[in-house]
């Protein structure tokens, strides 16, 4: 399976890294990117890679067989689009669109293109492939612990990137828990509200409101809890707990081992993404090449789920811009 990647910034070449190194029954043909340095040196590791300007060429190119997306977030509904028209399977990362009106555009053309078929699109919400997440998923829905009544989901970063503000950070990260907490409970969010911290973090913070906590309201009525707080400086440190009505199961990562000595006990926080979900990225890509190469639908999160998170967050926003009321979100038309 020739695989082209378009984006090449440290989550494009992240994934590069990962199909070329450690995914079987694929090669990267090609990766696109504007900024020709860039390109140059993701390819420069991937010997018979080539590196296109324009991500267009890389779509319509005979040698690529299948697209992986990891290009700025605004550009993610427009190049799913070319990838539907030419017929090209596509791994799209978070998030789908910024926009609902969008999102609805490409799951019509997705729909139109595909029918009953085998999907061609799908979502990167690589925790869903997580070990610990799959096992929290696990041992909720055999039902020993009762009903899932909460899930509380805590994503905190070192530092944002430039540029950032309130809106992306909701797009951008607190995407993963917006699908991740339907997901466990098996239901989806019907309603949102925002509230954020008065206290701002301190260095890196800048103009954003954080932290700050998500209300998701599912249709099986449970309500759950996102904090997000990506300047927290301390460490990568992603969290997850689902309360049931007889127990509760809770994630133990990012600490994978602790040191004891010297009278005391040590743990290692990540500093960003990439060790503490390598496994999660790498189970993820390892499906979508199989399930290509054996012409079945892969297990990944279908673009259907990709326009509900879209729809989660933009009402988000727009319960952060109306003093965190609660917004209803309507299903994918």
């Amino acid at each position: 399976m020739r695989i082209g990647i378009i984006g090449t910034g440290v989550m494009g070449a992240f994934h590069a890294r990962l199909l070329h190194e450690e995914v079987s029954g694929t090669v990267v043909a090609a990766v696109a990117d504007p900024d020709p340095e860039r390109a140059g040196a993701a390819v420069a590791a991937i010997p018979g890679a080539r590196a296109f300007a324009d991500a267009g060429e890389l779509i319509a190119h005979p040698d690529v067989d299948a697209v992986l997306i990891a290009s700025p977030d605004a550009l993610h509904a427009e190049q799913t689009l070319a990838c539907i028209a030419a017929g090209k399977p596509t791994l799209c990362e978070k998030p789908l669109a910024y926009s609902v009106a969008e999102a609805d555009r490409v799951l019509a053309a997705h729909r139109a293109a595909v029918g009953d078929g085998i999907p061609l699109v799908h979502q990167g919400f690589m925790r869903r492939f997580d070990p610990g997440y799959v096992a929290q998923k696990r041992e909720v829905a055999s039902g020993v612990h009762g009903r899932p009544v909460m899930v509380h989901s805590v994503g905190r970063g070192v530092a944002t990137g430039p540029g950032a503000t309130d809106e992306s950070v909701i797009f951008n990260s607190a995407i993963h828990d917006i699908d991740i907490v339907p997901w466990l409970l098996g239901s989806p969010v019907v309603a949102v509200s925002w509230h954020a911290s008065a206290v701002h973090p301190g260095a890196g913070s800048g103009s954003l409101s954080e932290p700050f906590l998500l209300l998701l309201r599912t249709a099986d009525g449970a309500l759950s809890t996102v904090e997000n707080a990506l300047n927290a400086q301390y460490g990568y440190d992603m969290r997850s707990e689902v309360l049931c009505e007889r127990g509760a199961v809770s994630i133990t990562e990012p600490h994978r081992i602790a040191v004891s000595a010297g009278l005391s006990q040590r743990t290692h926080l990540p500093e960003d993404f990439r060790p503490r979900f390598a496994d999660a990225y790498r189970l993820e890509l390892q499906e979508w090449v199989s399930a290509l190469g054996e012409g079945r639908a892969p297990t990944l999160a279908t673009v259907e789920d990709g326009a509900r998170a879209t729809r989660v967050a933009a009402a988000a926003v727009e319960s952060m811009r109306s003093g965190g009321a609660f917004v209803q979100v309507e299903a994918p038309r």
